[in-house]
């Protein structure tokens, strides 16, 4: 019952919403007698600072010996005139990559108590449950050849979209196996009628279903499934893309929620030893005044405890309490609306890690 976090709390927002997150674990902890043991590294703009690297190799070791990572965010506007190779949301690609987290999950939920915060109406989003799996380690991001060059005398910037058969293998089985505990609908995104590399994801996809005969596979454009999850969300149930597309899509789903502030997420290897953190940014502007929304990264730990550690039970105390400490009435200021009460971070997570003992 032991386990080992490697802490990366990062930039801007990052180190104050993982304290309120680690708040929660030792609740967590105290209630079940598991032991936590953390290990603080660096990443992003802070690691810059400390050795001109945003991902040291110490930090990619620590995280390695870990049993999960937890993260807050990277980036800051002061290093968007660094080098590309050197600014802070390098590190994240590179820690995806070292650690071979493929598949990042993202769950997309409408809390009953936060209908108000939504900018849709309630009836478009009430009692919606999605969940977004995103492949993290191919596409655009990653592909080769990339870079800038003269071509017929101006510049030209070039990124390479490729998927090999085997990458999208395996995202699609964890797309199908976490439909099978769900609502057994997986609908594959893709923009096959334009790219060479969502027709192979399409036909790759369509193969794996045939294993999974109790699930429902459909495939929607992604221009038209943008226009789908605020038009009709409740038709989703799980959703499987690739790198690029999952990026803006799951972020559009956000606001389904409310705000950024509500959404976690995990991203797992194949053995399921993952990182988990919030979907947001690091927020440089809102550095140190005690108003972020820290429930999407304590909502991560929860991800971290079901999925590295295997503790259900716990996981949904922290969901419990989360929304339990909503239905009280308290808001941070992104969820705030009239007739609640406006809290900080550090109460809010104060608050969480009360009700989970209680």
């Amino acid at each position: 019952m032991r386990y080992k976090i490697a802490l990366l709390g990062g930039d801007g927002i990052g180190p104050a919403v993982v304290d309120e997150g680690v708040k929660v674990l030792n609740a967590v902890e105290k209630k079940y007698g598991y032991q936590f043991e953390y290990e603080r590294a660096l990443i992003g703009g802070c690691a810059y600072d400390d050795c001109g690297k945003p991902l040291p190799e110490s930090t990619i070791q620590i995280a390695k010996d870990a049993d999960a990572v937890f993260l807050g965010a990277v980036g800051d506007w002061k290093y968007d005139t660094l080098p590309p190779e050197v600014r802070p949301e390098k590190a994240l690609l590179g820690i995806r990559k070292a650690l071979n987290l493929f598949a990042n999950l993202r769950p997309a939920i409408v809390f009953d108590e936060l209908l108000e915060a939504s900018t849709l109406k309630p009836e478009i989003v009430q009692g919606v449950d999605i969940l977004m799996i995103r492949e993290l380690t191919g596409d655009v991001y990653f592909g080769q050849p990339r870079g800038i060059e003269i071509v017929n005398g101006q510049r030209a910037g070039f990124n390479n979209m490729i998927y090999y058969e085997k990458e999208v293998e395996r995202i699609a089985h964890v797309a199908f196996q976490s439909a099978m505990r769900r609502g057994k609908k997986v609908c594959s995104v893709d923009k096959a009628n334009v790219l060479d590399a969502s027709r192979l994801w399409r036909e790759v996809v369509t193969s794996v279903s045939n294993n999974y005969p109790e699930v429902e596979l459909t495939h929607m454009y992604v221009d038209n499934a943008a226009m789908q999850l605020i038009r009709n969300p409740k038709q989703f149930d799980v959703v499987v893309t690739g790198n690029i597309f999952g990026d803006i899509l799951s972020d559009e789903a956000s606001m389904l929620t409310g705000s950024l502030g509500m959404l976690p997420s995990a991203s797992l290897s194949d053995n399921n030893r993952g990182m988990f953190e919030p979907i947001h940014g690091s927020a440089p502007d809102l550095k140190g005044k005690d108003i972020v929304n820290p429930i999407a990264t304590i909502l991560s730990a929860a991800m971290m405890l079901r999925y590295a550690f295997g503790k259900d039970a716990a996981a949904d105390d922290i969901e419990t309490a989360v929304k339990s400490v909503l239905k009280k009435g308290y808001r941070t200021q992104d969820i705030y609306s009239e007739g609640t009460t406006l809290v900080g971070t550090t109460r809010i997570g104060d608050l969480i890690a009360q009700e989970i003992l209680m």
